[in-house]
């Protein structure tokens, strides 16, 4: 299993947000021939191409209309962002990566390598135009600045100490690149997990809104009664708990993100309690279908446990997943339909907030 993401959060601080050290030269070989994409959409942005490769000349104002706050900020002003953001610095899906900022061609998988640095690094440029340099002198350090050949944002910056066939490494901010897999790879992307952690309404609503997450479904797993119904399983005599069945693209995100949220937008240490709610229909559980998913989910618990995050130990089950059963349709995304409701305003909107203060980086795009 990849090293998790808590542990990558607790890291961060020891990281210089523009030193780019990196140490993996692994040998990669030639680019090999382009395989069709799929085309990207920003409605938003009307100077968005993958097609177009005419150089723009754009104000500084307009791209702040047209571009989020943490993309403009990197792009538009050289900011940069924090390593080991995210999943794309050790992607090694096939696809091609585009300027997140105006959508031209950058990279292709094939020139992309996994550096120890915790941005995206890759040893060779899709084209001669596709990416210009400059001289950068701040911070007191002499470097190579990367920009966009169609537009001039700011990528990142270019080193010497990649792999062969270049010896070069184009240390990018992940924030500035839109990846698309190639297309026969996406159905095969998709993953699925089923966790409970207290009322489905609340953590459905969660991972609604994390970047990489394809379906949230809310419903019952575990237990002795087939296919029960809301009603029995607030008995708290069926065995069953409330649910969410996830399915997740694993080019975007991973086993340890969805696992860190789960951690830290619920409390793990209450046993058949969630705030008010209570029963074992309530229970804090991960149902593993998989020996990856039971050994990432024992792995991220020790982990938490032994770092004494939380003042009691975790309670979280592991237990096997067998059947999921899918609430009825009045349930599923009940915080979307419901928001004026008290229960949505006092009780998930908080978890939402607190989701959206230490994920901000990995919200999904609206």
């Amino acid at each position: 299993m990849q090293k998790s993401i808590f542990n990558f959060l607790l890291l961060l601080p020891l990281f210089m947000l523009n030193a780019c050290g990196q140490t993996n030269n692994k040998e990669n070989t030639t680019s090999k021939p382009i395989a069709m994409e799929n085309v990207i959409s920003k409605p938003e942005n009307p100077y968005y191409s993958n097609i177009d490769t005419k150089k723009l000349d754009v104000s500084d104002a307009e791209w702040k209309k047209v571009l989020s706050p943490d993309l403009y900020a990197v792009a538009r002003q050289a900011d940069t962002e924090r390593a080991f953001t995210g999943t794309m610095w050790n992607s090694e899906t096939k696809g091609t990566y585009y300027c997140a900022a105006c959508g031209l061609k950058l990279f292709r998988s094939d020139q992309k390598f996994t550096s120890s640095c915790g941005w995206p690094s890759f040893f060779e440029q899709e084209n001669k135009s596709s990416i210009t340099f400059k001289d950068d002198n701040s911070y007191g350090m002499r470097r190579i600045e990367a920009l966009c050949g169609r537009c001039n944002s700011h990528l990142g910056h270019l080193f010497d100490d990649g792999p062969e066939p270049t010896g070069k490494r184009y240390c990018m901010n992940a924030i500035s690149l839109d990846f698309v897999p190639d297309a026969t790879e996406t159905k095969g992307n998709l993953e699925t997990i089923v966790l409970g952690g207290g009322c489905y309404w609340c953590v459905e609503a969660v991972y609604e809104n994390l970047e990489g997450v394809e379906k949230v479904v809310s419903g019952f797993a575990g237990g002795t009664v087939a296919n029960p119904s809301y009603e029995e399983v607030c008995t708290g005599r069926t065995g069953a708990a409330e649910v969410v069945q996830i399915t997740y693209d694993k080019t975007k995100t991973n086993l340890d993100e969805i696992f860190h949220v789960f951690f830290t937008v619920h409390d793990p240490t209450t046993l058949n309690r969630q705030g008010g709610d209570v029963g074992t229909q309530y229970r804090s559980v991960i149902f593993y279908a998989t020996e990856e998913q039971k050994k990432a989910a024992e792995s991220i618990i020790a982990e938490l446990n032994n770092a004494k995050v939380y003042g009691s130990k975790i309670v979280t089950t592991l237990e096997p997943f067998k059947t999921f059963y899918k609430a009825k349709d009045y349930h599923q995304n009940y915080y979307e339909n419901n928001k004026d409701q008290p229960y949505c305003q006092m009780v998930i909107q908080p978890k939402i907030e607190k989701f959206e203060k230490v994920f901000k980086d990995r919200l999904k795009k609206k």
